[in-house]
């Protein structure tokens, strides 16, 4: 199977790159040219990412970009509900690799606290969340169960978050596979960005986009949710 014989909606644009550098490096070019027009037309930017594995190499690029920095507001589309500190956490992920150098002088909003459950972590990062300028750009993944940010399948909160003009920036998830509890923003936030980026590796995931496209019940795959104009799809083996 090959990217452009996916049947995708009006609006939304498909690129195939050769490997997971090329991937990065056409990525990180995308997002700094959306980050530089941002500061230029009104002094400041927002870029919003998710964490995992795949996006090291994304981030360690992007950090090396000559942007405006100070001027840069970066957050999380989820969050593990773990420590700074704890090897999967995404906001730790993002300071070692991202916010370093001079793109530390960027403003960082995260979604974790330590707070006494994880309902009270989702409503603190829900009112942290409101000092989040509108998004300029946004870069998602997508697993291969078609979940996307920590939108899971029957996870016990899915139909709140999924809706679209839901008030709720921020709620806590559940992953049915793996076991830290989880924060994700709501589609309605999500949603809300202007230039939305989905990054995805590997023939599977391939297949998992052929089949999300194929109709629409978001509950069973989630980045159905996403999969309209305006949308920006980067695939390689």
């Amino acid at each position: 199977m090959a990217i452009s014989d996916l049947d995708l909606p009006p609006g939304v644009a498909a690129r195939s790159l050769s490997n997971p550098g090329q991937l990065a490096t056409v990525l990180v070019d995308t997002v700094a040219e959306v980050l530089r027009a941002a500061i230029v037309s009104r002094g400041m930017a927002c870029l919003v990412v998710s964490g995992g594995r795949s996006p090291i190499a994304f981030f360690e690029r992007l950090a090396q970009q000559p942007l405006a920095w100070s001027q840069v507001v970066v957050s999380l589309a989820d969050e593990r509900w773990v420590p700074v500190a704890h090897a999967d956490s995404n906001e730790g992920l993002v300071r070692r690799h991202l916010l370093r150098g001079p793109a530390a002088a960027a403003r960082f909003i995260g979604l974790y606290t330590p707070a006494t459950s994880l309902e009270d972590a989702a409503l603190r990062a829900d009112q942290a969340l409101a000092e989040l300028p509108p998004i300029d750009v946004l870069v998602l993944g997508m697993g291969d169960d078609g979940h996307t940010a920590s939108l899971f399948p029957n996870s016990p909160n899915l139909a709140e978050a999924l809706c679209v003009d839901g008030p709720r920036r921020c709620l806590p998830m559940l992953a049915p596979s793996v076991p830290h509890q989880r924060l994700s923003m709501s589609l309605s936030l999500l949603a809300s960005a202007r230039v939305p980026l989905l990054a995805i590796q590997g023939q599977g995931k391939l297949a998992t986009l052929s089949e999300a496209l194929r109709n629409d019940e978001e509950a069973t795959m989630p980045v159905r949710a996403l999969l309209h104009s305006p949308l920006e799809i980067y695939w390689c083996p």
